[in-house]
């Protein structure tokens, strides 16, 4: 079973992605797999974010 990213760690390679982007690092191929992998890390990111909120206000509603 695949562990789930941890969220700074998938901010840090989606900052590399944008970062090799911008200077031109990246072929037409290496582009394509590069913007599929953000799309995923940015998926996991807003999957933690959700999930965090919803558990930030159980919390609050609980007090």
């Amino acid at each position: 079973m695949k562990q789930p990213i941890n969220y700074e760690n998938a901010v840090a390679e989606l900052e590399a992605i944008v970062r090799k982007m911008e200077s031109g690092q990246l072929d037409i191929d290496s582009l394509t797999d590069e913007l599929k992998k953000a799309k995923l890390l940015l998926k996991a990111c807003k999957d933690k974010l959700t999930k965090t909120d919803e558990e930030i206000k159980k919390i609050l509603e609980e007090e």
